[in-house]
């Protein structure tokens, strides 16, 4: 076996389940589970009629780069969506469908690193644990920067010292983040690109949760409208990863894109073709439907916003906690240590939350999660302000 295997650390899942493992849960009352960002709300069912229509399309092979129609109907979203001048991304050479961008984000760190002990990836911390176990099996070394609440949880980019963007092959940030929610802001983009040209690294910009924001917000810029605001047409070192996850609630269609640098996106059609990871046309055609329909996203952020209104009024004068940029976590620093708030609220309240310190990492003894817990409403709403009641309780009982 690959022996880069032994050095992957285990899933914040994992490390979740053995320290809940003695733990029984309060009987008396029913759980419910803040702790996987798994979102619950239902699937727009024109997606559901288009994937039903085209379920005879399964006895066709799919082709990597995936159909035209599909690519054309993505780039005019991200035209659209993110101020785009017309004509700057071309269907052809700007977009590449994926199958969920956890297999993106992973499988382009392998297709983009070049194998060395002194190169780098680098990334937000906390993190989504992807960006690490896809350096480690690319034969690099991941790199951390802390996400503090003095920087508003937006790496501090002006401390990191020469020699690290001198080793960086690629840079993962996640706007907006998981789990804080926060908004890297376009001024601050603008600067990663020139780090990018000076020190020869590629960035990419997950920005799985860029459509769940408060409705009377401004939408959260990202990575392409950023190069579009510097006269950079050909989005050169930067590409971005979107989904229909979380924007769209169809985390089991297993759908996403990549766009951005072509040159990039030509090399990693081919080790996508090599991979095998073709999206089904019937899946593609579906895809297609949801990426064309804003209605059904606007509805959803109207259901997080209402979530977020009623659990901070509930948690707001009892917990160190803010209102994110964007997205559907909470990041409430904790009263007491965090894996033992998890035990005790989940055995005296059956709330499930995950500890801050298993989605990030300590570095030169700080961790930015320890402290914290997140909170993924992605329940329904009378059972988020349930939870959030239980939580209240818990922390009064303290």
């Amino acid at each position: 076996m690959n022996l880069d295997l032994q050095r992957l650390q285990p899933y914040p899942f994992e490390k979740l389940r053995a320290l809940l493992a003695d733990i029984t849960p309060n009987p008396e009352l029913a759980p419910i589970a803040l702790s996987i960002g798994e979102p619950k709300h239902d699937s727009p069912a024109l997606v559901l009629e288009a994937l039903a229509a085209n379920l005879d399309k399964a006895a066709t092979y799919p082709s990597t780069a995936g159909l035209p129609q599909l690519r054309q109907g993505i780039v005019d979203w991200l035209s659209q969506r993110f101020q785009l001048p017309a004509g700057m991304l071309d269907a052809d050479r700007h977009v590449l469908p994926v199958t969920g961008t956890r297999e993106a984000l992973f499988s382009f760190t392998q297709a983009v690193v070049q194998r060395d002990p002194e190169g780098l990836v680098v990334s937000p911390n906390p993190f989504y644990q992807i960006y690490e176990g896809a350096a480690f099996l690319a034969g690099v070394q991941p790199h951390y920067l802390a996400c503090n609440p003095a920087d508003g949880f937006v790496p501090d980019f002006d401390k990191v010292p020469a020699d690290i963007w001198r080793r960086c092959q690629l840079l993962f940030i996640c706007s907006p983040g998981n789990p804080t929610g926060a908004v890297i802001p376009l001024a601050t983009l603008q600067k990663l690109i020139g780090l990018a040209d000076e020190h020869d690294f590629v960035i990419a910009s997950d920005e799985c949760y860029s459509e769940i924001y408060a409705p009377d917000q401004p939408a959260p810029v990202g990575l392409l409208q950023a190069c579009a605001s510097l006269g950079r047409t050909d989005f050169s070192r930067c590409v971005v990863f979107h989904s229909l996850s979380k924007r769209s609630n169809l985390p089991g269609l297993r759908s996403g894109f990549v766009a951005g640098d072509a040159s990039l996106l030509g090399p990693y059609l081919t080790y996508r073709t090599y991979h095998g990871c073709a999206m089904p046309i019937h899946v593609q055609l579906a895809s297609l439907t949801a990426w064309q329909d804003e209605e059904h996203v606007a509805a959803n952020r109207a259901l997080y916003q209402a979530k977020f209104d009623a659990v901070l009024d509930i948690l707001g004068d009892v917990l160190d906690i803010q209102r994110p940029d964007a997205g559907f976590y909470l990041w409430p620093a904790t009263p007491i240590d965090d894996e033992t708030f998890t035990r005790r609220l989940l055995a005296e309240q059956n709330v499930a939350v995950v500890p801050g310190r298993y989605l990030s990492r300590e570095v030169d003894g700080h961790n930015p999660g320890a402290g914290r817990v997140r909170l993924a409403l992605v329940a329904p709403l009378a059972d988020c302000i349930e939870a959030a009641q239980r939580i209240r309780t818990f922390i009064r009982s303290l």
